[in-house]
């Protein structure tokens, strides 16, 4: 299994990989121009969803436990850099245990989890416009491409779901898996893990392929790509030692979080989208 930054245009079991289409890493120009031009539009708004230079930019994390670990210790490093936006309240609505089929009910539990996480830090849901989203299928036996089918599809239902929640919502990204090569069970384990990243390719794809305006908003593009063949390093150097997981092998450790957090902050600094909201002063 090669890292999909790192396949480019070859193919894994018949399928291409790159981020984007065509084996590519790079967003679409034009796909990223209507990033740039949504991200552009967020602003400080009050809790009705009407502009206000005292009101909030709420962005939520959506997933299960380890988005919970990293988003968590993500706002703690975004905190503390002096150039964080003001107006910027990052939120951690993901969970412990929430698989992508759970997230894709609508009146689920999930999502009175997520009003409740809205209501105890101040914020509403007229007020995100931003959402990471990391999330995927728990105890899969399906092989591949059918795993990656249903979790794009579930991932899909998700975004729509979003969009009805939030309707200022303007900007969804999606990381996949971390490697899933020390997992104790069968919850999350490689393949699984790897293949977890052609359903977010996918479903980017699709959007980039069929801009309706219908499927214009939100914008739905990569957050940073996690996946690294364990202690094999992928281009940039990333590696996943038995120590950034915990005893199961599944969820991360203090240490494996905290390099999640890093590379979403190094993200978020470079996004084009993102520019004119997450820093206050761009360098």
């Amino acid at each position: 299994m090669t890292p999909l930054t790192d396949l480019g245009s070859a193919q894994y079991l018949g399928f291409a990989g790159g981020l984007y289409p065509n084996g590519k890493n790079l967003c679409p120009s034009a796909y990223e121009c209507a990033g740039m031009a949504l991200g552009a539009t967020v602003q400080p708004v009050d809790r009705e969803g009407k502009p206000s230079i005292a009101g909030k930019i709420v962005m939520l994390s959506i997933g299960f436990s380890n988005a919970s670990h990293a988003f968590t210790q993500f706002i703690q490093l975004a905190e503390a850099d002096p150039r964080k936006n003001s107006s910027l309240l990052m939120i951690d609505a993901a969970r412990d245990g929430a698989a992508s089929t759970e997230i894709a009910v609508p009146f689920g539990d999930y999502w009175m989890h997520v009003e409740g996480q809205l209501q105890r830090c101040g914020g509403s849901a007229a007020q995100v416009q931003v959402v990471w989203l990391k999330t995927a299928l728990a105890h899969e036996t399906r092989g591949f491409p059918e795993n990656a089918r249903l979790l794009q599809r579930t991932l899909r239902s998700i975004v729509g779901i979003l969009r009805t929640k939030f309707p200022l919502l303007k900007l969804v990204y999606l990381s996949s898996r971390t490697y899933g090569g020390y997992s104790e069970s069968d919850l999350s384990p490689e393949p699984i893990a790897y293949e977890s990243a052609f359903a977010v390719k996918w479903l980017i794809e699709e959007r980039i392929n069929n801009p309706s305006s219908e499927r214009s908003v939100p914008w739905v593009s990569w957050g940073p790509y996690l996946w690294a063949d364990g202690l094999r390093p992928r281009s940039d150097g990333l590696i996943w030692e038995r120590s950034d997981f915990e005893p199961d092998g599944v969820h991360t450790s203090a240490q494996g979080a905290l390099k999640v957090a890093t590379m979403l902050l190094d993200f978020f600094q470079k996004d084009t989208a993102a520019k004119a909201w997450f820093f206050s002063l761009m360098t």
